[in-house]
């Protein structure tokens, strides 16, 4: 075990008191079951990926290859890339939420679910670290163009989904809004697992609300939201180009990205394509004023918030 994940390990036990609910045995059963069809027929293709999420795939193909993986959440690997749990920075983004007038609206959105066994905000149990991040983002784009989510919202792509939270959340805010998570095919899969326990209407159909796709060429380029938290940013360069036009054709745009990623200058990447839109869009770049990093990366993390003119 590294020292990075020790330290996650060991904030983990300051939400000992705070258990989860135990999820369905049988649901559970047919879900995996499913899922694990869907695994033996997989073609992975790696290639757009970075040497990180390269070495994340692998861990999660094994992953997924396990009988039991309803505590998935508590793996360190998927906590490293996927939940935020413990951070003193995610209680300063609970108290700007709760200070907002929409605080009523925000406190349904963080009520954290069981699915994958997630621990609970240490400050707050009823919601989750991570929980809390994504409100958070999403307040920064709602208060940045005053912009109603559920009004104006009817369908969102979100490039690089995680397991799945961000699809959890505007099913809260809209149960109509129709959302496309594009990931890799393994992380679809998992997403696929949280989302089912959630009785949510999710598959690999474009009929479906939630649809989850891993081919750019399967998906249509009109959405009123753009989405991507900590992903686009990790994608190489050339193939970030391929979503250039999803950019364009979007109502609103939401990115979240830090300074340098592995060979990537972020900062100077993002003013460009700044430039780039600044015909179409109304931009901000905006410095993220809680989060610096870790205590052995420390760097700026910044927003990459648009609205088309």
């Amino acid at each position: 075990m590294n020292l990075n994940n020790l330290i996650r390990f060991l904030l983990s036990f300051l939400s000992v008191l705070h258990v989860n609910k135990k999820i369905s045995e049988k649901k559970d059963y047919l879900i995996r079951k499913n899922l694990k069809n869907k695994l033996v027929k997989l073609k992975i293709r790696p290639k757009n990926l970075k040497k990180t999420h390269k070495k994340f795939n692998k861990q999660l193909y094994q992953l997924l290859k396990k009988d039991n993986i309803k505590n998935f959440l508590r793996e360190s690997f998927i906590q490293k890339m996927f939940f935020l749990h413990n951070r003193i920075f995610v209680f300063k983004e609970l108290l700007e939420l709760k200070r907002d007038k929409k605080w009523n609206f925000y406190k349904k959105l963080i009520k954290e679910d069981h699915i994958g066994n997630p621990i609970r905000y240490f400050l707050y149990p009823e919601s989750s670290g991570n929980r809390i991040n994504h409100v958070f983002h999403l307040k920064v784009l709602i208060d940045t163009f005053n912009l109603n989510l559920k009004m104006e919202i009817k369908k969102l792509f979100e490039f690089g989904s995680g397991y799945g939270c961000m699809a959890k959340i505007f099913s809260k805010i809209n149960k109509n809004c129709k959302i496309i998570c594009f990931d890799t095919s393994l992380v679809n899969l998992l997403q696929y697992y949280y989302l089912k326990h959630n009785n949510l209407d999710v598959g690999f159909s474009i009929k479906n609300k939630i649809y989850l796709e891993s081919n750019i060429n399967k998906i249509k380029k009109q959405n009123d939201l753009f989405i991507a938290n900590w992903s686009l940013s990790e994608s190489p360069l050339y193939f970030r180009e391929k979503f250039i036009d999803y950019l364009y054709k979007s109502k609103y745009i939401l990115i979240s990205f830090q300074e340098k990623f592995e060979d990537i200058n972020n900062l100077k990447y993002f003013k460009k394509l700044k430039i780039k839109l600044s015909k179409k869009f109304q931009i901000e770049i905006k410095k993220n004023k809680f989060y610096k990093g870790n205590l052995f990366h420390k760097q700026n993390h910044y927003y990459f918030v648009a609205k088309r003119l």
